[in-house]
This record gives C-alpha cells, sequence and structure tokens, in this order.
C-alpha cells in the first residue's frame, strides 16, 4: 500500500531530467536504485535520511543527495528523510544532540542556550558548543540512521515472508494439496 502510493507521488526520472536546471546532472542520476524501491536502496535511504537530518548543518538535503547518488539509495526518499530535522523540531533536535555530546564527553551542559541567527551568537556561543554538538549529533545521526536501516530491512523480510506464507495458503486451499513441512 504505501509502496504503491509513494509511486504514485514520486516524479518519473525521465519528465524529472527533462526540466531545463537538470539536464546537466543527468549523467549521476541515471542509476536505477536511486529511483526504484527495493529493499537495498530504500534501506540505505532510511539510513542516509535520519543521519543527515541530525547533522547540525545547511544544506542537509543537498548532502543527502549527494550521499544517495553515491551509496545508490533512493534519491526521493533520502532527501524526504531529511526533512524529520525540520524548523520546528530542528531545535530539540539540536539540543539533545549538544546534551549526549556534553554526556559523553564528561561536561556540564550549558542550560541557557538561546539560539539566535547572527555571527554574534556563532563566534561566542557556538565556539563554545560545537565540540559536544558535533559528538552527539554523530552519534545521533549514527543510531538513528542504523536503526532505520535495520528496521527496513527486518520489516521487509517480515513482509516477504507473509506473503509467501499467505500464497501457499491460497494455493492450498485452490489444490487441496498441503506440501509436507520439514
Amino acid at each position: 500500500m504505501a509502496k504503491k502510493l509513494f509511486k504514485k507521488w514520486t516524479p518519473h526520472p525521465g519528465k524529472l531530467l527533462e526540466k531545463p536546471g537538470l539536464a546537466r546532472i543527468a549523467h549521476w542520476v541515471q542509476e536505477p536504485n536511486l529511483w526504484h524501491l527495493n529493499r537495498s536502496s530504500v534501506a540505505k535511504a532510511f539510513f542516509i535520511g535520519p543521519f543527515w537530518a541530525a547533522m547540525p548543518m545547511p544544506w542537509q538535503m543537498l548532502v543527502a543527495a549527494i550521499s544517495a547518488i553515491g551509496l545508490k539509495a533512493n534519491l526521493t526518499l533520502s532527501i524526504l528523510l531529511v526533512w524529520i530535522s525540520n524548523p520546528i523540531t530542528m531545535g530539540p533536535i539540536w539540543y539533545f544532540n549538544y546534551w549526549l555530546g556534553s554526556v559523553l564527553l564528561g561536561e556540564a551542559a550549558k542550560e541557557n542556550l538561546a539560539f539566535e541567527m547572527s555571527w554574534a551568537w556563532i563566534g561566542h556561543t557556538f565556539v563554545a558548543i560545537w565540540q559536544p554538538l558535533m559528538l552527539g549529533s554523530l552519534v545521533v545521526g549514527v543510531s538513528a540512521g542504523t536503526l532505520g536501516y535495520l528496521l527496513v530491512q527486518l520489516g521487509w523480510q517480515l513482509q516477504v515472508r507473509l506473503s509467501w506464507r499467505s500464497r501457499q495458503r491460497r494455493r492450498e486451499e485452490q489444490t487441496g494439496y498441503k506440501k509436507p513441512r520439514g
């Protein structure tokens, strides 16, 4: 069900590459796994998206797209999953990453961290918190990505097994023959 819905909403690569600005990158995105929904490409996308979503950096979608192309993961899902980190969730995610990094480094986390989009804030506050923030982001990114990858692998295998059992039951009902189990 979800696969059919996703395929319906995903742009066709041929039509996408007809757009004027995208013709220059056409040779990079010809790999079929970038567009197909198979276990390998989807599992890789579920690693890439959450990994880059945890990183406190600009251009997460671009880096996720480059990673998807390099690792032959589903491009659309990789970019879509980066939006786990969005303007609403970004602050809590990054604060948790900072807190975790502080714990791992054995430092006390600063309590009153007010984010401000200015060079002064970057020069003063970010310089003081970047190490725990980056360590926590790396740990959370690898953990979330690995969890996503494993859940897709296990879920896909479970779905295939259930589908095979269902087909076998239907076949047994139609033919009346039960395959001996052994």
